[in-house]
């Protein structure tokens, strides 16, 4: 059982005081059977299969998202060669007088294989001032990472670590001041620490605004039994798909569209040079029986999207992953989000307890026979321009009682648009 717990950020973008998203369920009741995780790991309470975050536009939830992918960017690659000398991929808040100058702290707590790690690091766009990762095998901390940087030596003064075992001196010689340590030691053959990488590596699945292209459902679609259950996916969603063609072609400059920039077509077409390519089409069958063939980017934007989540919703519900997308409800009908979200909170079609966290518009999702009222959380900016994230239950709403989509909307919640008029408009 390898999970998210929480996820704190300081200092990063709009989000200027620490915040934190938390999936360890609360003292309600409700949906217990279905949306709640007994962990077995020592030290972990109950959690919770997913949770949603509302807020107007520009409220600061897609930094939330940016924050814990900038985190897994910098555990996967700060420790690869390609990265020495480069700056690190740190925004801190800009409006006020001192943040700008202060770094920029992560920390999350997860468990992997029925351990809890509590991992972090705090940097700024040229270095890492700070790492620290504890383990709790046997529900006591264990310290296996602690760095801090001295400004008056200037150099790191390094904790005892005395639970990590291996070449621990030649990893910390080898750690450049804008790496971390984490990845540095398992790039060095870390055996202890390499479960907790690949629980950034491979469990936690994160997609922006965009969401994922089309490429990751095409490969499973390869395999027969993974195609079936595609073909599946695409069923319920009513997209009127009897099948699909893949097709491998090697790749043809003349394919690439003629209006992207210069730098990206030169960077394309060294890659994909000499290589095949896959094109897909979906077929639709007419009343008559006969087959119809589109070419993929002749469908709908909705039905690009259906198709392009589809191998990742697959994906994470067999392997148990943590699932993070950033405006689910884009191009999708409310009842398919719904549909969606109750795949992850179902025990019957997500027996691996796979986590599922997005952000959305779609207030009809706020709905007790939904979430719990412990999976909501709101997103909301204060006069200074900082982002402030909440949970719902901060309300105290009555449990199957209180209509939650109206009272958002009514504004007790916090987090809407201040909509003001404005002469002409």
């Amino acid at each position: 059982m390898n999970m998210l717990i929480d996820f704190s950020v300081t200092n990063f973008l709009s989000i200027r005081d620490r915040a934190t998203l938390s999936l360890v369920s609360g003292k309600g009741s409700e949906l217990s059977e279905s949306h709640i995780i007994s962990a077995t790991a020592p030290s972990v309470p109950d959690l919770l299969r997913g949770a949603v975050i509302y807020g107007a536009n520009s409220a600061g939830k897609s930094n939330l998202i940016k924050a814990l992918h900038v985190m897994k960017l910098l555990v996967e690659e700060s420790a690869k060669e390609g990265q020495s000398g480069e700056s690190l991929k740190i925004h801190p808040f800009l409006f006020d007088d001192h943040s700008a100058d202060q770094p920029t702290e992560f920390e999350i707590n997860f468990v992997v294989e029925g351990v809890r790690y509590q991992y972090g690091f705090a940097a700024t766009s040229r270095m890492v001032l700070e790492e620290w990762l504890y383990a709790y095998p046997k529900g006591r901390p264990q310290r296996w990472i602690e760095r801090a940087y001295d400004p008056n030596s200037k150099k790191y003064a390094w904790g005892s670590m005395d639970k990590l075992t291996g070449q621990k001196q030649v990893w910390q010689e080898a750690t450049r001041s804008n790496a971390l340590f984490l990845s540095t030691a398992v790039q060095l053959n870390s055996k202890q620490l390499k479960p907790v990488y690949d629980w950034f590596d491979n469990d936690l699945r994160i997609a922006g605004i965009g969401g994922w292209e089309p490429s990751f459902t095409m490969g499973l679609c390869e395999e027969n039994n993974d195609r079936e259950r595609v073909m599946d996916f695409l069923r319920v969603a009513d997209l009127n798909i009897s099948d699909i063609e893949l097709n491998k072609k090697e790749f043809d400059p003349d394919d690439l569209p003629g209006d992207i920039p210069a730098s990206i077509r030169e960077d394309l077409l060294r890659r994909l040079d000499g290589r095949s390519v896959r094109t897909l089409q979906t077929v639709h069958t007419t009343a008559n029986g006969r087959r119809v063939l589109l070419d993929f980017d002749n469908e709908s934007d909705g039905t690009q999207k259906i198709f392009a989540l589809a191998g990742p919703w697959i994906y994470s519900l067999r392997n148990g992953y943590t699932l993070i997308i950033d405006e689910l409800h884009d191009n999708l009908h409310p009842l398919m989000v719904r549909y969606l979200v109750g795949l992850f909170n179902s025990a019957e079609t997500n027996p691996n307890n796979a986590q599922l966290i997005f952000t959305t518009h779609d207030t009809s999702l706020l709905d007790q026979d939904v979430f719990r009222r412990d999976q909501v959380w709101f997103c909301d900016k204060d006069d200074s321009q900082s982002s402030q994230l909440y949970p719902l239950t901060h309300f105290k709403p009555r449990k199957k009682v209180e209509n939650l989509e109206r009272g958002y909307l009514a504004g007790r919640y916090g987090a809407l648009p201040y909509i003001q008029r404005v002469q002409g408009f």
